[in-house]
């Protein structure tokens, strides 16, 4: 398998982020997706937990444009708990 898209069915529901990791803990190295209401917000929290990117719905999408994605899209600058520990 070269692809998993993993469902969000909303952007509280956080099950799929656990799921997501458990991929990955479990040796899986295919492209990782999150589909569904995901906000520019939870993108560095994706990236954390092995997610490779996101489709979003269209709303979301005009609600959030791109650079806020990109803002987020390095995690590892996004790490609070790594600073807090620093």
């Amino acid at each position: 398998i070269t692809l998993i898209r993993v469902a969000f069915p909303a952007f509280n529901d956080g099950r799929a982020f656990t799921i997501g990791r458990r991929l990955r803990m479990m040796g899986y190295t295919g492209q990782l997706l999150a589909i569904g209401p995901v906000i520019a917000d939870q993108y560095a929290m994706l990236r954390r937990v092995g997610f490779d990117g996101a489709e979003i719905p269209d709303e979301v999408a005009a609600r959030q444009p791109q650079d806020q994605w990109l803002f987020r899209a390095d995690w590892k600058a996004h790490d609070y708990q790594a600073r807090l520990r620093a």
